[in-house]
């Protein structure tokens, strides 16, 4: 669903002589590639999303609670959020990994003329050219990017659930319906990712021109692009990408949590057994 903003978004990044706007590189992309050319990337998208979001969101739940029963009810209840941050932290680290090679393969696809029609040419092409240490050369920024992008999206997420519930949402969590307490995790993921893709842009710009142009460092991005062409150029664009992905994975997520009878996420932990 993503994709098409998704490649005017690289495009805006990595040539931002011929894309000027958001409105005309979708125009420019769908005259000149046709419409299939907003969709360029979708496979390995798909791939190194579900790989990331399968370490992501799994691994963010083993962390929190390993870091909760190191830390004992009473930290774990004081310092929760922490909690949440380093939870999220560690688990990112280790989806980035996951999502690395999709990653460099989608951004050439989608803004070199040209360089592949999709992941089954582009892989090889990828690999060939640069080695299959090409495939995570941008591992350190897309850590730069995703690890404060995640620590965001999941710390703003459950304090925004909270949130939600106490001055907005006119009931308690436990009187409403699984429909509504979707529609507040959707809510809160919406406005999560909008956070999510403030903090994290300036590493995304440095992603995407490393992963178009070889061997560039991100020194000379920098330099070229300018600190504030780095924090601002595209982001119209991606926050209205990540705020609304972000909803959409929470909703899904919680979804299947209500679907195989968890509580949505930011519910209070079912109480402890009392033992005699």
């Amino acid at each position: 669903m993503v994709t098409p903003l998704d490649v005017v978004k690289c495009n805006l990044q990595t040539d931002p002589k011929n894309y000027t706007g958001i409105a005309q590189g979708f125009r420019k992309i769908a005259s000149e590639q046709g419409f299939k050319g907003l969709f360029k990337g979708w496979v390995p998208t798909a791939i190194g999303y579900s790989a990331q979001g399968a370490f992501k969101f799994g691994l963010y739940e083993y962390f929190k609670k390993t870091y909760s029963d190191m830390a004992g009810p009473e930290a774990a209840k004081k310092y929760q959020n922490l909690i949440f941050l380093a939870g999220s932290a560690s688990a990112e680290f280790f989806a980035d990994i996951a999502l690395c090679p999709m990653e460099a393969v989608k951004v050439k696809v989608q803004t070199v003329p040209g360089y592949a029609r999709g992941l089954a040419d582009g892989l090889p092409k990828f690999v060939q050219q640069e080695g299959v240490g090409g495939l995570f050369k941008g591992i350190t920024p897309l850590w730069g990017r995703q690890i404060p992008y995640t620590m965001m999206k999941f710390g703003a997420f459950e304090n925004v659930v909270q949130a939600l519930y106490k001055y907005v949402v006119p009931k308690p969590k436990a009187e409403c319906s699984k429909p509504e307490q979707l529609g507040v995790s959707f809510a809160a993921g919406y406005i999560a990712g909008i956070f999510c893709a403030v903090v994290s842009h300036p590493a995304d710009n440095l992603v995407s021109k490393m992963n178009a142009a070889k061997g560039v460092p991100a020194s000379a991005i920098i330099q070229e692009m300018g600190w504030f062409n780095l924090f601002t150029r595209g982001l119209p664009l991606r926050i209205v990408m990540i705020g609304t992905l972000t909803g959409l994975q929470w909703g899904i997520y919680d979804a299947f949590k209500v679907y195989v009878g968890l509580p949505t996420t930011g519910a209070a932990p079912p109480p402890e057994p009392v033992t005699k």
